[in-house]
C-alpha cells in the first residue's frame, strides 16, 4: 500500500436540490476572507451568495459507490460528459467537500485546479496571488520566493503581475493558475479542463508539465473532453457517467470505451441544437453542420483527394454579432490521436466581426487523410474566450478516392496522411 496515492472506496455524493442550502466555506474562502476584509470595508461592498439556490426538487446522486486506487507517480485520466460526476469527485478529493458514503484516503500535500483561476482572489494582483496560493498550501515565503521567478515565466504574464486578476482575460487567468499549481510542489495534483482555455502552444506545455512531474514521484488526476491530451500523457483511464464508474482500464481502451459506448450513442447522432455535452459562454454558438463536395452536394463520406468544405451553421448571443471570433477544428483518429487540426487563427482568418445568423466555410482541397473513421472537434471562441467547444463534434468516415490519380490506395498501416507532391527527373 505504500504506493498508493489515491484510495477511494465505495464513494458516494448526494445533494439536495430541492431546497437552497448554505453550501459551506472552504479555509481557503475563509482565509481570503479575513484578508480582505479591510479592503471591502474601505470599499463598502457586500456580496449575496446565492449559487446554492435551485427550484427544482429531488435529491441527486452525483457519485453513486465508486472505488478506485491511483498509485504514486501515475497519471490518471478521468473522463466522462458534463454532469457524469468528475468535477465532483475532484472536490470531495480536494477536501472542498464532503462524501456522503464511502471515504477517500490521500497521501501526500494536495493541489487542484478544478477551474480556470480557481482559489485566486479577483481583488488581488497576479503577485498577490501567487504568495496567498503558496500560504494556502503551507508554504514559506522563502520557497515561494524561490519559484516565483519560474512561475511567472511559464505564465507569460510579467507586464501585468501587478495588476488584479478580475482585469486578465480567461487565458491569462487559467495560465497563471496552472503555473502555480504546478510549481509549488503538491505531491498530488488534481486538473480539472485546463485545456478548456488556451492556445496550442500554451496547451502543450501545459501537458509536458504535467508528464515531467510525474517523472518526480508525483501523481496527477487530469479530467478533460481532450482525448488527445488524455491520450498522450495518461496510462490509465477511468470512465464516469451518471455517477458510477463504467470502465477503468488502459487510457487508449477507456477512450474507445467512451467513444462508442458513451458518446456515440447518447449524443453524436443527436442533432447539433440538443447537445448538452459542450462548453464555453455561448456568444456563439453552432447549431447545425453537414459536408459538401465541391459542387455544394450534401455528402456522408468523404473521398480522399477530392475537394471538401465544412458548413458551420451559427448563431449569436446578441443580436448584433460578436467580434474577434475565431474557429478551430481538430481531426482525431478513433483512439484519440490528433491527426491535423486547421483554424483561423492559424490561416490568419480571424472574423473580427460575425452578423447575428449565419454559416462559417471551411474549404479543403485535396483532403489528406487515407481511409478510416475520424472524430472532428469543434472550437468556437469569441474575443479570445472560449464560446462553444463540442468534442466530438461528428464522426468523419474517410474512403478511398485516389488521391494521387495512380490505382494505388495507401492504407493507414503505411502512412496517417497523404502529402501532395510530384516526382520529376533531371539528367545530370
Amino acid at each position: 500500500m505504500n504506493d498508493i496515492a489515491i484510495s477511494v472506496e465505495n464513494l458516494s455524493k448526494q445533494y439536495n436540490i430541492s431546497v437552497g442550502t448554505d453550501r459551506g466555506r472552504t479555509f481557503r474562502e475563509a482565509l481570503v476572507d479575513k484578508i480582505l476584509m479591510p479592503l471591502r470595508r474601505l470599499r463598502n461592498t457586500f456580496t449575496h451568495d446565492t449559487s446554492g439556490l435551485d427550484t427544482e426538487s429531488g435529491l441527486i446522486w452525483a457519485l453513486k459507490d465508486i472505488s478506485f486506487q491511483v498509485k504514486k507517480g501515475e497519471i490518471l485520466g478521468v473522463i466522462g460528459r458534463n454532469g457524469a460526476g468528475k468535477t465532483t469527485l475532484l472536490k470531495i478529493l480536494s477536501r472542498i467537500t464532503e462524501p456522503t458514503e464511502g471515504e477517500a484516503r490521500i497521501t501526500g500535500r494536495v493541489g487542484s485546479l478544478l477551474e480556470v483561476g480557481a482559489g485566486f482572489h479577483s481583488e488581488l494582483t497576479g503577485r498577490e496571488n501567487i504568495y496567498l496560493s503558496g500560504a494556502i498550501l503551507g508554504m514559506k515565503k522563502a520557497e515561494i520566493e524561490k519559484k516565483f521567478d519560474d512561475m511567472v515565466a511559464f505564465a507569460e504574464i510579467g507586464k501585468f503581475l501587478n495588476t488584479p486578476v478580475k482585469r486578465y482575460s480567461s487565458g491569462m487567468y487559467m495560465r497563471l493558475a496552472f503555473a502555480v499549481a504546478v510549481h509549488l510542489d503538491p505531491e498530488i495534483l488534481l486538473v480539472d479542463e485546463v485545456l478548456a482555455v488556451g492556445d496550442s502552444i500554451f496547451q502543450t506545455k501545459c501537458l509536458a508539465k504535467m508528464s515531467s512531474i510525474t517523472k518526480q514521484g508525483r501523481t496527477v488526476l487530469f479530467v478533460s473532453h481532450n482525448m488527445g491530451a488524455m491520450g498522450s500523457i495518461c496510462q490509465r483511464g477511468l470512465v464516469l457517467d451518471q455517477g458510477s464508474i463504467i470502465f477503468q482500464g488502459p487510457i487508449q481502451e477507456s477512450i474507445q470505451f467512451y467513444e462508442r459506448k458513451v458518446l456515440q450513442k447518447r449524443f453524436v447522432n443527436k442533432p447539433i441544437a440538443e447537445r448538452k455535452d459542450r462548453s464555453g459562454t455561448g456568444d456563439v454558438k453552432l447549431v447545425d453542420f453537414h459536408i459538401e463536395n465541391e459542387n455544394g452536394e450534401k455528402i456522408e463520406k468523404i473521398h480522399n483527394g477530392n475537394t471538401v468544405k465544412l458548413i458551420f451553421s451559427y448563431r449569436t448571443r446578441r443580436e448584433q454579432g460578436a467580434k474577434n471570433v475565431d474557429l478551430n477544428i481538430v481531426v482525431d483518429r478513433e483512439t484519440g490521436e490528433s491527426v491535423f487540426q486547421l483554424g483561423t487563427r492559424f490561416t490568419g482568418q480571424r472574423f473580427k466581426h460575425l452578423p447575428h445568423k449565419g454559416y462559417i466555410v471551411c474549404t479543403i482541397k485535396r483532403f489528406p487523410l487515407v481511409p478510416g473513421k475520424y472524430k472532428l472537434n469543434l472550437y468556437l471562441e469569441s474575443e479570445m474566450n472560449p464560446s462553444d467547444y463540442i468534442i466530438p463534434l461528428t464522426s468523419l468516415d474517410v474512403v478511398d478516392g485516389d488521391f494521387y490519380n495512380s490505382g494505388y490506395q495507401v492504407f493507414e498501416n503505411e502512412s496517417k496522411i497523404l502529402v501532395d507532391g510530384k516526382w520529376s527527373h533531371v539528367p545530370s
